[in-house]
């Protein structure tokens, strides 16, 4: 029995010293090189300053909307809120809202709801400072959907307004 309890205690003890090492430092001053060094130059890492790809990467280039709904969710009115800090900072864009809805309801149904959608995001962004000469609006209805499937995932995505640069961006 003293032999069971002395190797036991053994195993504690090594354990614990294993375990009570000091952390190791790094005593180096700098780093250390063999030869001479050379740097590439670095190019820029994103889109372009006022190009259609930083409007999309940094503000958005659409809102959404409930079922048979045209207010914008406070969302939507972050995004927009960025599209226009983007546009007043790009004063010579021009852009075109376009509204659609999902494939329920009829035609004329869908293209009056799609134009009650873009003109809400247009509204907005003018009364973040966007002339309103800068902003056309257009109503594609369920004409132009960008999910192809019948389900509510799809109609969610569906039920939007899209921002389309149509002049004035870098290229």
């Amino acid at each position: 029995m003293k032999i069971q309890f002395l190797i036991v205690a053994g195993l504690a003890a090594m354990a614990t010293a294993c375990a009570s090492r000091p952390p190791v430092t790094d005593t180096t001053t700098g780093p250390t090189t063999t030869g001479p060094t050379t740097t590439q130059p670095t190019g820029p890492t994103g889109p372009r300053d006022g190009s259609i790809e930083q409007f999309v990467q940094v503000a958005g280039d659409r809102v959404f909307y409930g079922f048979d709904r045209y207010d914008l969710t406070p969302e939507a009115r972050e995004t927009l809120r960025r599209q226009a800090a983007w546009l007043n900072q790009y004063p010579g864009v021009s852009i075109q809202i376009a509204g659609n809805c999902d494939e329920r309801g009829t035609r004329e149904y869908n293209l009056a709801l799609g134009h009650r959608r873009a003109n809400a995001a247009r509204d907005y962004l003018i009364s973040q400072g966007v002339s309103a000469s800068r902003i056309s609006t257009v109503s594609y209805g369920k004409e132009r959907p960008t999910c192809h499937e019948s389900n509510e995932r799809c109609w969610a995505v569906n039920r939007n307004a899209t921002t389309v640069i149509t002049g004035g961006a870098v290229g």
